[in-house]
C-alpha cells in the first residue's frame, strides 16, 4: 500500500483562468496562484510534523516547480531542496494546446464532440497525444515505486489518474473531477481525501 501521500496542484495559471487547455505548455503561476501555493504550503505544514521523514517531488513544468518552492518555503524550509519526475507532466493534449474549447469549435466544428462521449479514452489530435487511460498508465509504476511519505506538487489530469488508480473511480466520474488549486489531497490507508 502507497505511503502517506500528500498531493497539490499547482496553482492557478493565465490559461487556468482563461479555461485554455495546457497540457504540457510550460505555462507559469499567477497571482492567485502564488497565493495558492502559499496557502497549501501553510496547510501541510499543520500535517507534516517531521519534514525530514518526506519526499517531495514535482513534475518538472515551470508552473509545479514554483508551487512546489512556494510550499516548502511556507512551510519553512529550502525551497530548492526537491526533485523532479518527468512522469508526473499533465497528460498532452496535441494539437489542442493552447485552445480553448470554443475557439477549437470555430477552427474545425464538431471537434470536440467525440471526447464529450468518451473524455476519458479520447486521444487528440497530434503528435505525442494522450488520454486519460495513456496517462493512468504513465502515473501507475511511479505511485508504486512510493516508498516513503510524500509530498508531491503536479497537475490536474495526474489528480484524476490517482482517483482512477487508488479508488477505482469509474471513467466518466474521474474525468469529469474537480481538481482544486487551492486544496491539499491526501493519501492514506487506500483512501483519498481533500484537505
Amino acid at each position: 500500500m502507497t505511503p502517506l501521500t500528500y498531493f497539490v496542484r499547482h496553482g492557478q495559471t493565465p490559461w487556468n483562468a482563461e479555461q485554455r487547455l495546457q497540457g504540457q505548455a510550460d505555462t507559469d503561476i499567477n497571482a492567485i496562484g502564488r497565493e495558492q501555493a502559499d496557502g497549501n504550503g501553510r496547510r501541510l505544514a499543520e500535517f507534516v510534523g517531521d519534514p525530514e521523514a518526506f519526499d517531495f517531488v514535482a513534475s518538472p513544468m515551470r508552473r509545479t516547480r514554483e508551487t512546489m518552492e512556494r510550499v516548502r518555503k511556507a512551510m519553512g524550509l529550502d525551497p530548492s531542496a526537491y526533485r523532479t519526475d518527468s512522469r508526473l507532466v499533465e497528460v498532452n493534449f496535441g494539437d489542442w494546446q493552447g485552445f480553448t474549447f470554443p475557439e477549437l469549435e470555430i477552427r474545425q466544428p464538431g471537434a470536440s464532440t467525440a471526447r464529450l462521449h468518451d473524455k476519458w479514452d479520447f486521444v487528440p489530435p497530434g503528435k505525442d497525444a494522450e488520454s486519460y487511460e495513456m496517462l493512468t498508465a504513465r502515473i501507475r509504476p511511479w505511485l508504486e515505486e512510493v516508498v516513503q511519505p510524500t509530498v508531491c506538487v503536479t497537475h490536474g489530469g495526474v489528480i484524476r489518474a490517482i482517483f482512477r488508480l487508488v479508488e477505482d473511480l469509474p471513467k466518466n466520474r474521474a474525468a469529469a473531477l474537480e481538481v482544486p488549486q487551492d486544496r491539499v489531497l491526501k493519501l492514506e490507508g487506500g483512501r483519498l481525501d481533500w484537505i
